[in-house]
């Protein structure tokens, strides 16, 4: 297994570019106003037109930045699990196997699972990729990232997720990935968008969900046992390879 070197120029420069933008900045505090503004009620209709340019704008970078990437699979987990913890481990193993496989490994950039999905995606010289949404707290990118994009509208983000992945990792995390998998089994649900793998990972950790989501919404009728196959569940990172293998090769409509 190749040792890998955090933000080293890889050497095939025609799949790989350097990180966009200066690291100093990534994770910067957003902005007065953006997202809280456009959603705390009526404003002047003036600057309901200016926010839809800056949203459409960054709808337009967002496609630009990732229209290229080929095949990519999403990473979502907690930024808080260190690297000695069982987790950072199943995911740098799991962003190993993907970078096998030939897939982009995308997350949010940060640290924690994050990091560790981008590491193993790195040390086998896959294309490591971080889509980072701005947030009041301040961050910084981790070292093994080939490229990265800025998003000041989580809407936003997510449609990019969406649109470019060819399927979601869950692994264990907090309200973000727990707002990540369910929107996306809203979707699908709805029938908005074509079935897409969401493949859950960590699953001593989920136990408690998957009970709840038994014993009470299906259990009270609130969705259809069926609802639950929207999810597939491992610890096998070849396993989840496999899965998302199974929906056939980058390019099929979502």
């Amino acid at each position: 297994m190749t040792k890998e070197t955090p933000n080293e120029s890889l050497k095939n420069p025609a799949t790989h570019a350097k990180p966009q933008g200066d690291p100093q900045e990534w994770g910067k505090k957003p902005p007065k106003g953006g997202e809280h503004d456009l959603l705390k009620g009526p404003r002047l209709r003036r600057q309901e037109l200016w926010t839809t340019i800056k949203i459409f704008r960054e709808f337009i970078r967002g496609f630009r930045s990732l229209h290229f990437i080929g095949p990519c699979v999403t990473v979502f987990g907690s930024a808080r699990f260190a690297e000695d913890h069982k987790y950072y481990k199943l995911a740098q193993e799991t962003g190993a196997a993907l970078a096998r496989a030939g897939y982009a490994v995308m997350t949010g950039g940060g640290p924690g699972i994050m990091e560790a999905a981008n590491r193993g995606a790195r040390q086998e010289r896959g294309l490591s990729l971080g889509c980072n949404i701005e947030l009041p707290m301040e961050q910084h990118p981790n070292p093994y990232l080939d490229r990265f994009v800025d998003f000041n509208y989580f809407f936003v983000r997510k449609v990019m997720l969406v649109k470019y992945s060819k399927a979601f990792i869950v692994m264990p995390g907090g309200y973000g990935t727990m707002d990540e998998i369910f929107e996306t089994a809203v979707l699908i649900q709805t029938k908005k968008i074509e079935r897409f793998p969401i493949i859950v990972m960590g699953e001593e950790f989920w136990d408690h969900m998957r009970e709840f989501i038994n014993n009470a919404l299906i259990a009270n009728e609130t969705i259809d046992a069926v609802d639950m196959d929207i999810f597939q569940w491992t610890d096998d990172p070849e396993e989840a390879v496999a899965m998302i293998a199974q929906f056939g090769t980058k390019g099929d409509a979502l």
